[in-house]
């Protein structure tokens, strides 16, 4: 079985230090609808070790870490309002 997501938008952090991707995510994210999926490239290394542990921990929900040629694609999604 195949999962899709319907990712609302792409922010691409590929070059960019810890912590300014996780603070660029964050903010992106805060902008986006409630429920929103939002497709974000992070560097190998500190960024993708670091940036999906802090969004959780933010409330945040990985819907999916996947290995692109030079970058990782990360799914996040805004949790729905409460």
């Amino acid at each position: 079985m195949t999962t899709t997501y319907d990712v609302g938008e792409t922010l691409d952090l590929r070059g960019t230090p810890c912590p300014i991707n996780f603070v660029r995510t964050k903010l992106k994210l805060e902008r986006m609808s409630p429920g929103a999926l939002l497709e974000v490239w992070l560097d190998r290394g500190e960024p993708i070790e670091q940036v999906p542990d802090s969004l959780a921990m933010e409330g945040y929900l990985i819907e999916e870490i996947a290995p692109k040629a030079e970058f990782f694609a990360l799914k996040v999604r805004r949790p729905e309002a409460s």
